[in-house]
């Protein structure tokens, strides 16, 4: 007999969009992320070796959104396999230390903890 789990889901793509700092215009959506860098999912192509100053907003504990700023060169674009969607890679000039909790806590939700009890 399966044993029924309740997971608690998150649409990743609402909570990780990526915004134009100076114009405040959506830019897409985080597709992954590491110290170093991020894969931004877009509606367009990204110009490659253009600096970006980006914004995440992320949802805080009191419902007002809490910004994490930060520069980024893209350094590739192409489209994607979704139509209409570019992926483009940006390597982040001196991330900022919100931005690098950001990548260990997401890191830390989405590893496997195999001695981690049921849900």
């Amino acid at each position: 007999m399966p044993i029924q789990r309740r997971i608690e889901r998150h649409q990743l793509p609402y909570y990780l969009k990526v915004f134009n700092r100076v114009t405040d215009k959506p830019m897409g959506y985080i597709g992954n992320i590491s110290r170093e860098g991020l894969m931004l999912i877009s509606p367009w192509p990204m110009l490659v070796l253009a600096e970006f100053d980006m914004r995440l907003k992320i949802p805080g504990r009191d419902g007002q959104p809490y910004h994490i700023d930060f520069s980024a060169t893209c350094r590739w674009t192409r489209e994607d396999v979704t139509p209409g969607s570019f992926d483009s890679g940006f390597a982040l000039i001196d991330p900022p230390a919100e931005y690098l909790e950001l990548v260990e806590v997401l890191r830390h939700y989405f590893t496997f903890h195999p001695n981690a009890s049921p849900a």
